[in-house]
Parts: structure tokens; C-alpha cells; sequence
């Protein structure tokens, strides 16, 4: 089995000569990312409703936006007179580092007003997380609404593509919980759907942690540890902290159809633990603490060691 040690952290788009790089939000800071509960727990199978990669179709379309009756999310800011995308980006940098936060907003404004991808993603995030403006979520999930709908067939494994698939994730977090006074209303099966779209069509590891996590809880699909199994090794094979400590945890658990396996299941923990945010995913920790001290010297000293020979491929790979 081979392992990728790196987290998707954020996404990388060029603007003429000059990079820009806007990192993903933690998992443990998305919605539907939280610590999952205790759960009972290597031959998994595969997911039967689609293969990663393959396109996963939407229940009623892939129109996800409200309809044209529903209230209008806000009133945009006024667009300043840029001669492009690219102005309207190199403005949201100046402003952004002299901390104009209005300029810079209404910078993105105008850039994602003119179709760019990863100025409608950025506002999403800001009017998500209060970043510099008042929080936002229904305004956040209009813009993300746009990049699903316009973008859903965007070629995996491109730096576009990942950004549509977080704007899947993002999206399958809003139908979870709904937006309290708007017309988005909890819909576990939309969830679902946005999350399946991520997993399997884009490969995501948010996505497929995500999808998982539903599989687990019985939420908008019929409760199946062993697909949530499958989905969670997955995303664990991409660096997925949370993903590698659920993983391992079904693994020393065992039982629901998961074989048991408490040296790989340690190894998933320890790798998971190497990874997390202390800060934020404080549950990983004391995940990886209490398998630990209940395991045998021999597991914990076979685990250890799988977890230095992963990190010793992981280097060689990166040479």
C-alpha cells in the first residue's frame, strides 16, 4: 500500500509571472468536519455507486442554486472601474496586504463578476468565515452554488478541478446543517449528493472523508461501515488527518464487516497524529494517546515501525 504523506492545503493559480496561493481551510474547521463519535472498530469493497473518477450524477440535476423566487443572498458591493480579472486580483493582493479590506473585497467582487474561478472561491471563504466582513453563509453558499454549477465537469486532478470540489464539500456542509431564515433548509440527501460528487467524480479527500462520515451515521444514505470504511482509506491515502484517524480507528475496532487489525489501525493513528493540528483536531490526539497506552508493546513497536518505512518511501518519492 503505498501512502502519501502530503495534505491538500490549499490552491495554486498563476496570474501572468506572479503565483498566488490561497490555502485551503482545515478540515477540522469545514462544516460536517467535526470529531467523529466512537464507532465499532482488510479486504474493503469497492463503492458500489461509482468509481473515483467517474462522473457521480446529482438527484434532480445539477442545478444546486436557489430558485429565482428565493431571496436574494445580499446586495453586491459596487464594482470598481478595473480593466480586467487580472487588475481587479493584483488590486485584492495591495489592498489585502495593506489590510484595505473593503478594497480588497470589491476587488474580488470584480474578478469573480468577470468568471474567475478562484476569486468566487475566495469570496465564498471570506463571506463563510467572517474574514474581514460580517459572516455571511448564504452568501458564501450562493457563490459556491455557482462555481458547482457552472464547473461540474472541470477535468480531475487540475488546479480548477480541486477548487470545484471544495465548492462540492462546502456545499454538502450547508445542506447538512441548512442556513437558519434562508431557503436553505437541512437536506441530508443533497448532502450526500454533493459529497458523493466530490469523492468519486473529483477524488477528493474532503469529499471522501465527508462521504464516509455519512456512511457511518446512516445520514442521507443507509448506514454501511464498510463503505465508510472504503471511503475513509481512501482519502487516508492522500494525507487526510482526520480520514487516517477514523481509518485506523475501524481498524483496531473491528467488527460491522471491518476486519480487525490493530497494528495497521495503530499505524493509520500514528500517521494521522503526525499530520493533525494540534489546535484544532485535539481529538486526534487524544485518539492516537489512548490507543497507545491500551496496545501491547509488540503492536505499538510493529506499528511504529510501518510508520518509519512509510516515511522513508514518502522521502524517497519526493527526491
Amino acid at each position: 500500500m503505498r501512502i502519501s504523506e502530503t495534505i491538500l492545503a490549499g490552491f495554486l493559480f498563476t496570474l501572468g509571472c506572479q503565483s498566488v496561493a490561497w490555502a485551503q481551510e482545515a478540515s477540522g474547521q469545514s462544516r460536517g468536519l467535526l470529531p467523529p463519535r466512537p464507532i465499532p472498530g482488510i479486504a474493503l469493497p469497492e463503492p458500489e455507486d461509482g468509481a473515483v473518477g467517474e462522473p457521480a450524477p446529482l438527484a434532480g440535476g445539477r442545478a444546486i442554486a436557489a430558485p429565482p423566487s428565493g431571496p436574494a443572498a445580499h446586495t453586491a458591493l459596487p464594482l470598481a472601474p478595473f480593466t480586467s480579472a487580472r487588475d481587479a486580483l493584483k488590486a485584492w493582493m495591495r489592498d489585502s496586504s495593506a489590510g484595505d479590506q473593503v478594497g480588497a473585497v470589491r476587488a474580488l467582487e470584480f474578478a469573480a463578476s468577470r468568471g474567475h474561478l478562484a476569486a468566487q472561491f475566495k469570496l465564498g471563504r471570506v463571506y463563510a468565515s467572517g474574514d474581514g466582513v460580517p459572516v455571511n453563509d448564504l452568501k458564501a453558499f450562493e457563490y459556491f452554488s455557482k462555481i458547482a454549477d457552472e464547473n461540474a465537469d472541470q477535468i480531475p486532478g487540475t488546479s480548477d478541478a480541486r477548487i470545484v470540489a471544495s465548492a462540492f464539500v462546502a456545499l454538502g456542509g450547508y445542506f447538512l446543517d441548512g442556513i437558519k431564515g434562508t431557503y436553505v433548509k437541512p437536506n441530508a440527501d443533497r448532502a450526500f449528493d454533493m459529497f458523493h460528487y466530490a469523492a468519486s467524480y473529483f477524488g477528493d479527500p474532503d469529499g471522501q472523508y465527508n462521504l464516509g462520515r455519512l456512511y457511518m451515521n446512516g445520514t442521507g444514505a443507509q448506514r454501511d461501515p464498510r463503505q465508510a470504511a472504503r471511503w475513509m482509506k481512501l482519502a487516508a491515502e492522500k494525507g487526510h488527518a482526520p480520514a487516517r484517524a477514523v481509518f485506523g480507528d475501524l481498524l483496531l475496532r473491528g467488527g460491522d464487516g471491518v476486519p480487525r487489525h490493530p497494528i495497521l489501525g495503530l499505524m493509520w493513528l500514528a500517521l494521522a497524529r503526525e499530520g493533525a493540528d494540534e489546535t484544532r483536531e485535539g481529538w486526534i490526539v487524544e485518539r492516537y494517546d489512548a490507543a497507545f497506552a491500551a496496545a501491547s508493546a509488540a503492536d505499538r513497536t510493529a506499528a511504529l515501525a510501518l510508520v518509519e518505512r512509510q516515511q522513508v518511501a514518502g522521502r524517497g518519492a519526493r527526491r
